[in-house]
């Protein structure tokens, strides 16, 4: 069965997942977690995200993140792919490490911002890594902690969750920990993995009263939200999807930015797939490296195809330092 397309746009709160490969360990120590995480706040200081709540776990991890003006293939792309090429070479591996398709549910902000906070911070505990909620509100690697005010974490988005719970830090945070309290008699809450007819309405016996009233409702399994929103979202695709919307938007294929490129650097297009050196072409291939992966979410594994060379080759020249004339040529 053909896989949807992932639904985004500016200003879209998604529920991203990202699983190990074959349940492989993605977090073996600490430094593991600590380089994602400056990975994560890098794009939060660049604008791409507003990161609400967060958490990592051995072989996965939750984000609940408000995208910007980028899609949010390419900055999942910069996340994913420098972490991987750091942590192959931290333990002289190689190949995939995370699923070759991470998950992201486009959230409906009212009723689900909180339940999705919660849900997400719990996960440390439902994993059994702390022993108790109390020994969570300490736990590093989860932005519960960052909300208590007990880890800083100056790139999370925490005022915009607590001002939710009450009108001075001391009461919201109080307000908020017992929120997350509360949560944990309310066990896995699958509900919250996915979208679909369930997501929509809330619950088995809400399906069943729309069946027997012969109600219609829309649903999405790339949507958490509510009937009426499942169908503004999907008529908004619809009609949005060359402007706003970037669902199914054409990019330019790799041949036109390479001659796009080459005309830009003054040399042959054919020079760049033929494995020459010079200083010039070198430039032309990162540049490139950099437009494809890091703008248009091409894969590294495609472009270097294109250009002859290895993947961690266009990976490292993709995620080094951005090149002068990489704006004009977006």
């Amino acid at each position: 069965m053909p896989r949807h397309a992932r639904l985004d746009a500016p200003d879209t709160l998604h529920h991203v997942m990202v699983r190990g490969i074959e349940r492989t360990l993605i977090f073996r120590a600490d430094t593991d977690r600590a380089d994602f995480l400056t990975r994560l706040a890098h794009l939060v200081a660049q604008g791409a995200w507003t990161v609400h709540a967060w958490a990592l776990l051995p072989n996965h991890a939750h984000l609940l993140i408000r995208t910007a003006a980028s899609p949010l293939a390419a900055g999942m792309r910069r996340l994913l792919t420098g972490y991987v090429v750091n942590f192959n070479r931290r333990y002289k591996r190689v190949g995939h490490l995370f699923q070759n398709r991470y998950k992201s549910i486009v959230v409906e902000e009212e009723p689900y911002l909180l339940e999705l906070v919660r849900y997400i911070h719990l996960n440390p505990f439902r994993a059994r890594a702390v022993p108790d909620v109390g020994a969570l509100d300490r736990y590093p690697w989860s932005g519960h902690s960052a909300l208590l005010g007990t880890v800083s974490r100056p790139w999370q988005a925490t005022e915009t969750i607590l001002s939710q719970f009450g009108p001075t830090a001391p009461r919201a945070r109080a307000a908020y920990r017992a929120f997350v309290a509360a949560g944990v008699a309310y066990g896995h809450r699958p509900e919250f993995q996915g979208g679909g007819l369930r997501r929509s309405v809330g619950s088995w016996a809400e399906v069943r009263a729309l069946r027997q009233a012969g109600t219609p409702s829309m649903t999405d399994a790339r949507i958490l939200g509510c009937g009426a929103f499942v169908e503004r979202l999907l008529t908004g695709v619809e009609s949005q999807t060359r402007d706003t919307l970037r669902i199914g938007r054409p990019r330019p294929t790799l041949q036109v930015l390479a001659h796009r490129i080459a005309v830009s650097a003054g040399v042959p297009v054919a020079d760049l797939q033929a494995g020459r050196r010079t200083r010039a072409v070198s430039h032309a291939r990162r540049l490139l490296s950099q437009l494809a992966v890091r703008h248009l979410a091409y894969s590294g594994a495609t472009v270097a195809r294109f250009l002859g060379v290895t993947a961690s080759a266009v990976n490292r020249a993709a995620w080094s330092e951005p090149l002068r004339g990489l704006e004009e040529l977006k």
